[in-house]
């Protein structure tokens, strides 16, 4: 049985989140009994932590999601949304194009909201805990890919 991991208010992420993992303790149901490396047996009682499991967490610096896309729905057409991200060449370009003509301004309200583009430091997002994170599924060399087999 594993604890709810703790939750910083200001990252909205698990605390002491180190190198993308963050820690909870795990305690073993009462009256199990666990043989370690050593061959020692140990009776759990039910109060003593069996193990720490690994959770994931997200590099964030203070960079809100709410606060991005509330810029880019109201001020995109200024580039508000690019400065606040970081990006003060694409938001002075927006600014002195109005938002190129508004089309501009929708696409990245859209890539904002989809969080394809976030903040230029490659931090991610303060969303909260438990709200709507989304996370990219790729493709890489160590990726399993099952062939397939046609009857």
């Amino acid at each position: 049985m594993c604890d709810e991991p703790k939750i910083d208010n200001s990252t909205q992420e698990p605390m002491n989140c180190t190198n993308h993992t963050a820690y909870v303790q795990c305690l073993p149901a009462p009256n199990i009994t666990c043989k370690d490396h050593l061959g020692v047996e140990k009776v759990f009682t039910g109060r003593e932590v069996g193990f720490y499991k690994p959770i994931a967490c997200r590099n964030v610096n203070g960079y809100s999601y709410k606060v991005a896309v509330a810029l880019s729905l109201f001020l995109g057409w200024l580039g508000a949304d690019r400065f606040y991200l970081g990006y003060p060449a694409l938001g002075l370009l927006k600014f002195c194009t109005v938002g190129f003509c508004g089309i501009g301004s929708l696409i990245d309200f859209i890539l904002i909201s989809m969080q394809i583009v976030g903040p230029s430091d490659g931090s991610s997002y303060i969303i909260d805990y438990y709200g709507a994170r989304l996370t990219r599924l790729t493709i890489t060399n160590a990726t399993f890919r099952k062939m397939q087999s046609y009857p």
